[in-house]
């Protein structure tokens, strides 16, 4: 743990669930845990459920809770 608060995720880890520079991160505490989820990029979700959803709806609801984070 730095001054700043920052922490190093080990590499291995890093490689593991595809965190790289850039990669946005959930932080969720339970239990006497600090838990980091990776979000992934929307891009690797295309095509998940292609033909379920509004992109419009979508992109809405992102926004919505980006803006929680911030």
């Amino acid at each position: 743990m730095t001054r700043k608060g920052q922490v190093t995720i080990p590499v291995e880890y890093r490689r593991k669930y595809g965190i790289r520079e850039g990669s946005r991160l959930i932080v969720e505490e339970g239990a006497g845990l600090i838990i980091l989820k990776p979000i992934p990029p929307l891009e690797d979700l295309a095509g998940v459920d292609a033909g379920k959803y509004d992109v419009r709806m979508m992109k809405e609801a992102l926004d919505k809770v980006r803006g929680k984070w911030r």
